[in-house]
């Protein structure tokens, strides 16, 4: 999914435009994971609250012309509404990306401190930030940063989880979301850009052995699951 080319900037003088961000930021990532529209349930639980406080965001967004409402599917991101997602996107990855490049914080505590000031940051300091990396075009954990104009370059690869035994490629990305399973990686020097060749699948749901530059690892089926494998 790509951004339009227009930059739309989410209103900050709203006392709820932290929220929309939010919800413009869970729809967005659902919608990539599943076609379709997104269903209310499927929001509260990715943003851990109720689908009854759902519902009112819904039609705040709408109003605003943010996201279009399905009847008895959901809602889809109106243009709007995306360029609302790919710039609080960019800010959290940016911030991510300097907080572990210029401030030497572990990429495992970066997620949760983005969480927090993806929300605060000027479009200026947007621009230092990106200036300053060199503007990188990803984060540490490897997801793509929306350029200026909000375009998402593609992420695609499978899950190392379903490379088969004798296979491997390039591990261009990890979910962020799980602390303790990166500080996993991270003890053992597995990053984004290492190469992986899956030596064994063991059988019965059990872990797959990779190498990586010449060292063995075994990687759990969940853990497997998140980390992205790309030719």
């Amino acid at each position: 999914m790509s951004a339009s080319s227009s930059h739309t900037r989410p209103d900050r003088t709203s006392p709820n435009s932290e929220a929309v961000e939010d919800y413009a930021k869970a729809i967005y990532a659902l919608a990539r994971r599943d076609e379709g529209p997104v269903g209310t349930s499927a929001i509260a639980e990715r943003l851990g609250v109720t689908p009854g406080t759902v519902t009112p965001m819904l039609k705040r967004m709408a109003e605003l012309g943010l996201v279009e409402h399905v009847p008895y599917r959901g809602v889809t991101l109106a243009p709007a509404g995306e360029d609302v997602a790919l710039e609080v996107i960019r800010h959290h990855r940016l911030l991510e990306a300097y907080l572990a490049e210029a401030l030497g914080m572990p990429w495992d505590k970066v997620h949760a401190e983005a969480e927090v000031l993806e929300h605060y940051i000027s479009e200026d300091l947007e621009e230092r930030i990106a200036a300053a990396l060199g503007d990188p075009s990803r984060d540490p954990h490897g997801d793509p940063i929306p350029d200026r104009m909000l375009a998402l370059a593609s992420d695609a690869g499978v899950a190392l989880a379903e490379v088969a035994e004798g296979a491997g490629g390039t591990f261009s990305r990890v979910s962020d979301s799980d602390p303790e399973m990166l500080r996993f990686l991270d003890e053992r020097g597995i990053r984004p850009g290492a190469e992986i060749t899956v030596r064994e699948r063991t059988p019965f749901g059990g872990p797959l052995l990779i190498d990586v530059t010449g060292s063995e690892h075994a990687i759990g089926r969940e853990l497997a699951e998140r980390m992205i494998i790309s030719n």
